[in-house]
């Protein structure tokens, strides 16, 4: 299976949930320009952030469950999945960053009162990101056979990490419409409805995967299938919740005209200088995550599964970081809209503390649960061991990571990508491959970890000094 943050339910009446934005009158504030006392802020940062966190720990459990299926399938599996995981995340982050340019937009107009604007973005954003995973679908099919090779796979493991890869790189069309569906709505401030969503697509994912892999014995194939099928349904109602039912963004009374679908040089600029440097980034250190892998390959098999299946279980970790991240997101663009600076930076700042205490915790219990956590995932010893030591090391990276997820989320709220992209690269490149390269000559595995502790921390610390120091919310328009 693909975890792409992945990147969360069916109210009978739209007033169930409609606005679900956290508390309506709490959000409204942002745009009316009320005074916000610190507690109705922190209750708003809370309300927002407990859906997404509860959809992502629940993706991540279900991912968990996933990853333990193809686990108990033998080593080979898994690191046949674990081979081509990392392009599978660099599809997901160029995808996402196609969606961020549009939905942040929509995220400013919405703090604007102006919602026919949000409603013109989101129309072209329909038709560009389509043809966008469109685009990437067919660079999947051209290189999902030598792929495998590429990155150092051995002739036991190619045949099934192709397969899976081609058939992850085919649903692409279904990831890009659900991703861009669920960040229109969560930017509106309805965080209820994705995250249910996406729960129940996580359900769905453990539930083909089982049909595929068991039932019908497709193996890796299974897996990839599984994921495929869970995507397309959920797209479907993502966009008919997107479509149809929100009070701010359905175009059901707006039009359905072809040319009212049309790109225009204004939104589509406005979504290049946000996107574009986000997908050089998701670019470059989604080759740095292949490079990263290129470096554990000639490890062995052993290597490879427990670098897979530790990622999967760190991700329990911070997944809500990524929760709060979306809150943030979605705060930081309404305030810029309306114009509010000074809330816009206390949301800001009470944001990344949440996310650096929650993922703190989180981070203890995974250096104390660690054996456990990964023999859940794999019967192999070997391979639980490996992956229990480095994920006691990767523990005490756990509250930096976190500022370096939350400020982002901010960043990308406030349209500023460009200079928090050249920083990931350079943390990316400059730090982590360098002494991942040098540490696992002589430490193996534990040295690759070692070397993503102390960049994640090095990332989390130059990223607070932009929050505190940067001028990051300066309005795009």
């Amino acid at each position: 299976m693909i975890f792409i943050g992945r990147q969360t339910l069916f109210p009978k009446k739209m007033s169930t949930f409609a606005p679900t934005m956290a508390k309506p009158d709490l959000l409204s504030y942002i745009r009316e320009g009320k005074t916000m006392t610190r507690s109705e802020k922190l209750r708003l940062i809370v309300q927002l952030s407990i859906p997404s966190i509860l959809a992502q720990i629940s993706a991540t459990v279900m991912f968990f469950i996933d990853a333990s299926m193809v686990g108990h399938l033998g080593e080979k599996a898994t690191a046949a999945i674990g081979l081509v995981e990392t392009t599978t995340w660099l599809l997901g982050g160029l995808g996402m960053a196609a969606n961020m340019g549009f939905s942040v937009q929509v995220a400013h107009f919405i703090g604007a009162n102006d919602f026919e604007g949000a409603r013109r973005v989101l129309r072209q954003s329909m038709v560009c990101c389509m043809a966008w995973s469109i685009m990437l679908s067919l660079a999947c099919l051209a290189i999902h056979s030598p792929l495998p090779y590429w990155l150092g796979g051995t002739p036991d493991i190619a045949g099934d990490a192709s397969a899976y890869f081609m058939i992850v790189g085919l649903a692409s069309v279904f990831f890009q419409m659900s991703g861009l569906a669920g960040s229109m709505l969560k930017c509106s401030g309805n965080m209820k409805v994705p995250s249910m969503l996406n729960i129940m697509m996580c359900c769905l994912d453990v539930t083909f995967n089982y049909l595929f892999i068991y039932i019908m014995d497709m193996g890796v194939q299974g897996a990839a299938l599984g994921t495929a099928m869970a995507e397309l349904i959920t797209a479907c109602l993502m966009l008919y919740f997107l479509l149809c039912r929100s009070t701010m963004l359905s175009l059901r009374h707006t039009g359905n005209k072809l040319r009212l679908f049309r790109p225009t040089a204004d939104v589509v600029g406005t979504a290049v200088k946000i996107s574009l440097p986000m997908g050089l980034q998701h670019l470059l250190m989604g080759g740095a995550q292949i490079v990263s892998t290129i470096i554990v390959a000639p490890l062995g098999t052993v290597a490879i599964a427990a670098n897979s299946l530790a990622i999967t279980v760190e991700s329990l970790c911070y997944m809500p970081g990524y929760g709060i991240a979306e809150a943030a997101t979605t705060l930081v663009g309404q305030g810029i809209g309306a114009g509010q600076r000074q809330l816009t930076r206390s949301f800001a700042y009470m944001s990344v503390g949440m996310g650096i205490v929650v993922m703190s915790v989180m981070g203890i219990l995974m250096f104390v649960f660690a054996p456990q956590l990964m023999s859940i995932m794999s019967p192999v010893p070997q391979v639980v061991s490996e992956g229990a030591h480095a994920l006691r090391i990767e523990a005490f990276a756990e509250p930096m990571f976190a500022a370096a997820i939350v400020c982002n989320g901010v960043f990308v709220g406030a349209g500023d990508t460009m200079k928090p992209a050249v920083m990931s690269l350079l943390s990316m490149w400059g730090v982590r491959l360098t002494l991942a390269w040098a540490l696992s000559k002589e430490w193996g595995l534990m040295g690759v970890w070692t070397a993503m502790a102390i960049e994640l921390t090095f990332r989390g610390g130059i990223f607070l000094w932009r929050l505190f120091r940067g001028n990051w919310n300066k309005k795009l328009r």
